[in-house]
């Protein structure tokens, strides 16, 4: 097929700064062609199971009216398939929350290496405004997105979209032209689809399609990702979206014989039996022997790394002994399936101070000073609460693998959250106890909470290879949800590349 247009490979970034580019999203931005897993994305997070399995269904129609139809009757069915009933907000919540983490995993390099360097970005596109305009604008500094609007009636997306339709072909060049009084000095396009618009551009670069082809890595994203929500894993492919179809049912059995077994069995035989049913448990360190009256030994603290509700839990089985646990907020599933006993914190704190030194009076005790999880590589910052309760301080590094589903969530129900991770075919681990405090670097010794609390951080992150940050539990909140996890307000700019701090 004869393509007019040079490769971008040929197109200098050099001199671009006060130039206007104009991209394509899939195929040009975006490294893969197919705009499926995105849809794919948007119809479990609002509908679940069913929803998937329905777009699963109605996709080799799309498929099939995209090459002997239009482009645009393919986009309509996928809408249609992925939103229609949905409510508009929880699209909004996906895409603001969800989609930009995948997105960002299938950047273009040569692409990226264009738009970057110039001074005005829009981006022409057949997809719903409403799933890519969080992500270019956010996180790509795009100016004007211009896609598919949906139609919208009571809250709810119909399925169908508004006038002029589908954003494909000769539409594209007229919204160009309406849009851009000056003129544009480059195009980027990846199909024939996108030539109508290449053409009005003083510049136009075809951007070929290699399979082979490394997406651009996430740190060079000018705002990273540090906050997502979603319970896929991995981007969901059709063929992996099929694959997650058929295992749920069988993952959801099977995450409830794992479960029955934690709140079952006894504790010391838990760690054979888990590895048994695919739970790799790997304990690193020397953990502290139990407490002893007799003896005068003092209960020990141990603040832990937060990366899911199971922690605690796991924590116990590495010890393999109960040891309990304050947290901020689980749901009720949780404590009725929880195998050690659970204490929430009232977010006030002295009360808290006071309560957490009762539990320790009676035994050992684990708490997570971040107050909520996180998914990436960081550590979020460490309250000092902990550290003034206690100078016999064990600081533990957690660290988890899932392959399938996240076993964390903000925005759904959190009473699933532990049946996610099981469902994960063979999720792992690691538990490393590191060297209890020494006395001179707790507050018995004349540090303050803070210190102690940022020392502690920092052990931990080192052996996890993790940085330390000072974000908190209402930045994660704000930045997924728009509130703060307690009262809903509105959603401001974080900065999130001006936070770190070790």
């Amino acid at each position: 097929m004869y393509i007019p247009f040079s490769t971008i490979k040929r197109c200098s970034s050099r001199g671009r700064e006060d130039q206007t580019v104009v991209a394509n999203l899939d195929g040009t931005i975006l490294c893969c062609r197919s705009s499926f897993p995105y849809f794919a994305l948007v119809a479990f997070e609002t509908g679940g199971i069913l929803r998937l399995l329905f777009l699963l269904v109605v996709a080799p129609l799309a498929g099939f009216l995209h090459y002997f139809i239009s482009e645009s009757v393919r986009i309509q069915v996928l809408i249609f398939a992925s939103m229609a009933g949905a409510k508009v907000s929880d699209i909004e919540s996906v895409a603001r929350a969800v989609l930009p983490r995948f997105y960002a995993e299938d950047l273009h390099p040569e692409t990226w290496r264009v738009v970057s360097a110039s001074r005005r970005r829009y981006v022409l596109t057949a997809n719903p405004t409403i799933m890519v305009e969080p992500f270019l604008k956010g996180y790509l500094g795009v100016d004007a997105v211009v896609g598919t609007e949906i139609e919208i009636r009571n809250g709810r997306a119909t399925g169908f979209v508004r006038q002029p339709g589908v954003l494909v072909g000769k539409k594209k060049a007229a919204v160009l032209r309406d849009m851009l009084d000056n003129s544009i000095h480059i195009g980027l396009g990846a199909t024939s689809s996108d030539y109508p618009y290449m053409k009005l551009c003083k510049e136009a670069y075809i951007v070929p399609h290699h399979t082979k082809v490394e997406p651009m890595s996430r740190d060079r994203l000018p705002r990273p990702i540090v906050f997502h929500d979603g319970r896929f894993v991995q981007r969901p492919t059709p063929l992996r979206a099929l694959i997650v179809v058929l295992w749920i049912p069988v993952g959801f059995l099977l995450a409830c014989l794992r479960l029955a077994a934690i709140k079952l069995l006894p504790m010391p035989c838990l760690y054979f039996v888990l590895h048994a049913l695919g739970i790799r448990i790997t304990v690193k360190g020397t953990p502290p022997p139990p407490p002893e009256k007799s003896t005068g030994q003092s209960c020990v603290l141990f603040a832990c790394s937060h990366r899911t509700l199971l922690d605690p839990i796991f924590l116990s089985i590495s010890l393999g002994r109960p040891v309990a646990a304050v947290t901020y907020s689980v749901s009720r599933i949780s404590e009725i399936l929880s195998l050690i006993k659970t204490t929430p914190l009232s977010g006030n704190r002295e009360q808290d101070a006071v309560m957490t030194k009762k539990l320790l009076e009676k035994g050992d005790l684990v708490i997570c000073p971040e107050g909520t999880t996180c998914r990436e590589p960081i550590l979020l910052r460490f309250s000092s609460l902990f550290a003034g309760i206690s100078d016999q301080i064990v600081p533990v590094a957690v660290e988890n693998k899932m392959t399938m589903f996240h076993g964390t969530t903000v925005r759904g129900w959190k009473g699933m959250d532990s049946f996610f991770f099981f469902m994960n075919p063979s999720p792992a681990y690691e538990v490393t106890f590191l060297q209890k405090l020494p006395q001179e670097f707790t507050c018995t010794g004349g540090k303050s909470s803070h210190d102690v609390a940022n020392h502690i951080q920092k052990l931990i992150a080192s052996t996890l290879s993790y940085e330390c940050t000072n974000f908190t539990r209402k930045d994660k909140y704000l930045a997924v949800t728009g509130n703060d996890g307690t009262v809903k307000m509105a959603k401001p700019h974080i900065d999130l590349k001006n936070n770190s701090r070790c």
